[in-house]
Order: structure tokens, then sequence, then C-alpha cells
């Protein structure tokens, strides 16, 4: 484990589904190969909606089901073209037959491949709200030779039916005990799965939101809680088992490698060409974390590559080598990843080396927890604020569902253009089936006005996102974007990295430039697969090209806006074996460990602070640096406490760079840790000279050792990440 392993605070494609012999042991028939890149989805053709209803027998009734001590058992029915939110009870309503079938579970049929002498680069996107798994066969490569393949990944979809997808949701459910029936929740490897992820998981989790875990991955970057720690569902009651982010993460990624080992029984996953994405904001704790996950289900090989870059890896693999076309000398390309949770921003340099283009990774964003969680929240407060204005009051559980039915009307409504607005149903708790639902609707008006001026407005280049004194007391949750407004959060990045490419003799920005002029931009995440929202962003930025007389940047094109991610760290795998084209990065800040002056006790002063610069922006994978003229006095066998900082700005620091003064905007901190390290041959609290090597991981994590003048011992200073009481 590296240094910051403990830079956390220390309390805390779906193809037909086909029926299988009446037995369970779904493994005994192998099916045939399929021959097919990408298991494509069936298109619908229902014309309607239905989202979280729980419903009697009866073909346009929606019965809302009280708590009880036991669960009731449900039968759905067909209902109207509404969405329905249904209420949220800790006794969820049960999709349990009766009577247990011989043929409770219905299966698609993946193709397993059972040779045993291929190799494979295997790509995994593990995002906020999907994971895809991506694969191209390296054994014999040849230079024009690249073949890229999704796999489709085997899920429950209900209680009793498992089809393929393209996408696995990242989405944990935790089901009351008399939920499910056995015989509904085999999975083509085992019949007793510990956890329900997938689709199964989205679906009843919007039904019951309380026993639905979500985000795990945004709350591996959250420095205010335990990662490790069972706390999610964060509103779930205590007789709802929880779980801990790192242990959803891990289940996630479990559920991946036993689909792979299920189509590729010969072709261990552990002894493969392995690549792991995390958004380039990620801090050196979560990418620790995400690498022990990894290690903790066998992918002991596994290396990490940022989300931006992958998305323009996959650009130039799907371009069949003429992105060079698209892409020239000077050019600065904008990489903007708008995803479930998080929106990453990248910038990445085009130059010219020995007559060959070269990509340079120059600038990555802050960490933003903005993405489309947060715009299906404002569409249910938007519903919301309709009905209480019609008298009409909504309690806190349907406030849950209906944020998964708002989801579902947001996509309708984008992806048909003949779609003006979608009726929503809220179930209420009252005695009357019908008179006691609420009943609204979602127009498109609303969802332009909430989405599209809501977080893309128009804005100027020198807005900044509005930041707001926090209270005191919060209830326990993410920590969000205190502001909406995207394009803020762009302008904000793009000012700030203004000087990002002053180092590179290909790239000339104007004299009166007030901000880093983009050329090209490159999309990628769930949310700009919405045309309205992707037209406003592009607008938005060209006005501020124009502003300035500048070019309007242009967008790149042949971008897949789901899988590319996943695509392109396949690619990277393939591009490490001396392939393809390599994207410069290292990592994506300069990193400094405080350093307390000896000066004498002065009242009601604390004792200076420097800023000793230990991994310089860019610092590539591999490598090590050690400062051996830089003595320090290191406390043996008891608690001592590490500060520690980064910055995104500051590429002209060196290793051993001290810093006696810095701005916020320039530096910020990361959390205080505190570490007992052990004696090692000397005595508890004696002080031991020593100095610092600081090195980047070969999988792209960040290590901190001392050494000592004395034996050459070494320390290696690692946090754990467990929270302590």
């Amino acid at each position: 484990m590296s240094l910051f392993d403990h830079i956390k605070k220390k309390q805390a494609a779906k193809t037909e589904a086909k029926p299988v012999a009446p037995d369970v042991e779904v493994s005994a028939a192998k099916p045939p190969k399929v021959t097919e890149t990408i298991a494509e989805a069936p298109t619908p053709t229902e014309p309607e909606i239905v989202v979280a209803a729980v419903v009697e027998p009866e073909p346009e009734l929606i019965a809302v089901v009280e708590p009880e001590p036991e669960p009731e058992i449900s039968t759905p029915a067909p209902v109207e073209a509404v969405i329905d939110a249904a209420p949220i009870s800790t006794e969820p309503a049960v999709n349990t037959p009766a009577a247990p079938s011989p043929q409770a579970t219905t299966m698609s049929t993946p193709a397993i491949d059972t040779r045993s002498d291929r190799h494979y680069s295997i790509g995994i996107d593990l995002g906020t709200t999907h994971c895809v798994l991506s694969y191209a066969d390296i054994t014999d490569i040849q230079d024009d030779e690249f073949n890229l393949h999704v796999m489709p990944i085997p899920q429950l979809t209900a209680p009793g039916m498992v089809e393929d997808g393209k996408q696995l949701p990242s989405f944990l459910y935790q089901p009351h005990a008399a939920e499910l029936a056995e015989n509904t929740i085999v999975l083509p490897w085992t019949a007793h799965p510990e956890h329900l992820v997938g689709e199964i998981a989205r679906n009843l989790g919007s039904k019951t939101p309380i026993r639905l875990v979500s985000s795990a991955k945004s709350w591996l970057c959250h420095a205010g809680v335990d990662c490790k720690a069972p706390i999610l569902p964060v509103d779930a009651p205590d007789e709802i088992a929880r779980i801990s982010p790192f242990a959803a993460t891990t289940a996630f990624l479990q559920h991946l490698c036993d689909a792979w080992k299920y189509a590729h029984p010969n072709a261990p996953l552990s002894e493969q060409s392995l690549v792991i994405t995390v958004p380039a904001s990620f801090d050196p704790a979560a990418r620790e974390l995400t690498i022990e996950s990894a290690r903790s289900v066998g992918l002991g090989q596994a290396i990490l590559l940022e989300e931006p870059q992958a998305a323009l890896y996959s650009w130039i693999e799907k371009s069949q080598g003429k992105w060079r076309t698209q892409a020239k000398c000077g050019d600065i390309i904008l990489v903007v990843d708008i995803g479930g949770g998080t929106t990453d921003l990248s910038l990445i340099a085009v130059t010219e080396h020995g007559g060959n283009l070269e990509l340079t990774r120059v600038a990555v964003g802050d960490h933003i927890l903005l993405g489309g969680d947060n715009m299906d929240l404002a569409l249910a407060y938007t519903v919301k604020a309709k009905l209480e204005q019609d008298g009409k009051r909504l309690e806190p559980w349907q406030l849950q569902a209906l944020t998964h039915a708002c989801r579902e009307a947001k996509e309708k409504i984008f992806n048909s253009a003949d779609v003006d607005s979608m009726p929503i149903v809220v179930a209420n708790r009252s005695s009357s089936l019908i008179g006691g639902n609420l009943r609204t609707e979602l127009t498109r008006d609303e969802v332009n006005s909430v989405l599209v001026e809501g977080f893309f407005p128009q804005v100027n280049v020198s807005e900044r996102p509005v930041s707001r004194t926090r209270t005191g007391l919060r209830t326990t949750g993410l920590p969000y974007a205190q502001d909406a407004g995207i394009t803020r959060h762009l302008a904000a990045f793009l000012t700030k990295q203004q000087g990002a490419t002053e180092d590179l003799k290909d790239i000339n920005l104007p004299a009166n430039a007030t901000f880093l002029h983009p050329t090209a931009v490159l999309f990628n995440g769930g949310v700009l697969k919405a045309q309205p929202l992707a037209n406003r962003l592009m607008q938005v930025m060209n006005s501020w090209l124009s502003t300035e007389q500048a070019p309007e940047a242009r967008l790149l094109a042949g971008a897949d806006l789901d899988l590319a991610v996943a695509r392109g760290a396949s690619y990277y795998g393939y591009v490490r074996k001396g392939k393809g084209v390599r994207i410069k990065g290292g990592t994506a800040a300069s990193y400094y460990v405080g350093v307390e002056s000896a000066m004498p006790a002065v009242p009601g002063r604390p004792p200076e602070l420097e800023a000793l610069c230990i991994a310089p922006f860019g610092m590539e994978e591999g490598t090590q640096q050690e400062l051996p003229d830089d003595e320090f006095g290191l406390v043996i066998g008891e608690p001592v406490r590490f500060r520690f900082f980064a910055s995104t700005t500051r590429r002209e620091d060196r290793v051993g760079t001290r810093l006696d003064h810095w701005t916020a905007d320039e530096i910020s901190e990361l959390d205080e840790i505190e570490v007992t390290l052990p004696e090692e041959g000397f005595r508890a609290g004696e002080v031991i000279p020593v100095h610092l090597c600081a090195a980047v991981t070969e999988v792209g994590t960040l290590e901190l050792q001392a050494v000592s003048h004395k034996n050459n011992s070494r320390w290696k200073i690692e946090l754990d990440v467990r929270g302590k009481d």
C-alpha cells in the first residue's frame, strides 16, 4: 500500500433471453460462439415506461402495500403509460413465486471461449452508474490488427431472469430476507450470489430506494468518511444491512471477474493485461483504494488510467489511423466527461516531435461531484414543487422513488423528439387505490428549463462557481458541488489552466487571452448523449472564444459516450506493448509534504510551515525521486501526523522545491494523516535522521518512503483508511 492509502479522515446489449433446462445448473450446456463485437440490446416495442410500480393483478390499478412484519407477494400486471413512484418501506413488495418452479430462472446464453492459448488486453470502466468490460486478443497482434469487443455481461434483470447487457449498472441491492426465493437469483456461475448487483438492483431499488446502494465510486473519494466502514445505504434503518463503499466497489469487480471466467474459462482474468479507469481528479487515496479492491478479487496486475485519457484513446482507436486528419499540431483538446456522478475535465495538447504528432495531458480539473444524478434530483424537486403548489405534499420516501421516475422520463423526452411530456403518478399511502395517487407530468419545457438553463447556463468566462458557507451541522452524504452550473466550473478550469501549455513550443496562446483556448472538444459520459445539453455546452464555450477573437472549437466526431472509456482502456493495454499512440501524462498534480520549522514557540502563533515538493506534475509511472540533501527527524513507535498538499497549476516545481507561502488557488491541502511507524530495532519515541524517497508506481499510485541515514532502513509512510475511534 502506498503513502496516500491513508489520506482519508481517520474516523471514521441486452440480448433476447432464452429459457434453459429446468435444472438450475446452467453451465452444463455450452452455448454457441457469438461473433458480434457488441451484443446489441433489442429496441423496446412497448410505448410506456413503468418505474417502481407495485400493483395488484388488475389491468389499470396501482396498489400500495403498507409495511407488514412479513412482506406480501405482488405480481406485476399491465399498467397505463405512466411513471409510478411507489411508496418506500423497509418491507418491500416481494416478487417471489408462490410455489417455486423448477424453471424459475430464465437465462441468456453468452458465447464461451474455451481456448487456453489466448492473451487479452482488458479494459474495465468502473463507473459511478455503469461498469463496462472491453477486451481485445493480443496474442499474436500485428501493428494493423486490433479488434475490440465489449463483453456481454450476464446479470439478473428481474427475479428469475438473467440477460446479457453491454453495461452492468453500478447498483447493489440489500433485499429483505424473505423478499426473493433462492431459485430466482441464480446466475450462470453460481446459485447463491453474495450480492445483488446490476440491473436487478437498480430495478428493485427504484421500488425500495432505502435498500439501494448507489454512487459507491463517489464515496471512495469522500475524505470525510471511512470508506471501509459499512455506511451504505446512508438513510437505511438499523434493520437493513449496510455495506462499505469499498465492499460495494469490490462486488462490482467480482461480478465482472465471474462473468469473464464464465465466458473464458481457460483464460483467467488474473493472467491478462488489465487496465481499470478512474476519474482524472481522483486523489491518490481513492486511486489506492481502487487498486486494493482489484487485488482483493485476485487482480493484482491491474493498472490505472484516467477516464478522459481512455476516452481519447477510444477515439483514436475508432478512427482507424485517421485521427491525424482531425487533430493537428498546436491543437488543445478539451475532454469533457459528464457521467452519472461526476464532471471530469482534462486538457490534452497536440505537439510535433521528429515529424510525428504527440499527445500530452497538460491539465486536469478538480473532483466535481456533479452529474446525471444531480439532474434527476433537480427534476424530482421540480415535480415536487408543482404538486405542492396544488396543495399536495410529498413525504421524503416518495421523493426518492420520484427521482428514479424522473430519470426515466428525462431519457424518454430527450431520446424522442415527438414526446413533449410524460405523465407521472406518485403512489400514496391512501386506502383508495385511485383517489390516493398524486398525478402530474414532466414536460419538455421543464426539462429544458431545469437542465439546460440550470446546469448549462449562458455565462461569461469570468464567472466562477458560487461557494456558500456550509452550516456547522450537516446530514451524512456526498460533498456535492454547491453550484450546479457546469459551464461556470468549465470557465474556472480554463482560466485557472491558462498557463498549462507555456512549456510547449507548438502551442501559442494569444497575448490577450484570459483563459486557455481549446481548439477541439471530445465529449464522454451518458449526460452528453442528450443533444440539447451537448449543443448548449458547445454554444457557451464558443461564445467565450468568439469574445477573444479566437476560432470556434470543433467537436471531434465518432465518440461512443457509453462505451468509450472501457474501449480506450483496452486499447491502452495494446499501447503499452509498444503499439499505437501513447498519451504522455504522469501524475495529475504536484504533491508536497508539510515541514514545520524549528523556530522557538511564540504564544498564539503556530510554527511556520513549508511545503516540500516530493512529486512534480507529470512524474511518470515507474519512476522515483530521492531527496538525499534534505534531512528530517522521523519519530519511531509513536503516533505522528503528516500534512500533505497538492497543486494542479504549479508545473515549475521540482522535487525538493520548498514553498514558504502560497495562495489557496495554487495549492490545496489534502486530509491530515496519522500513522505509527514500526520500531524496526529502534526504541519507541526515538528520532531517526532520514531523507525522503517518492515513487510513482507502475500501477499509477504514489508512494513515500523515509530512508534512515544510519543503516538505510526504509519506512513506507502509509495510512490506514479505516477510521479510528
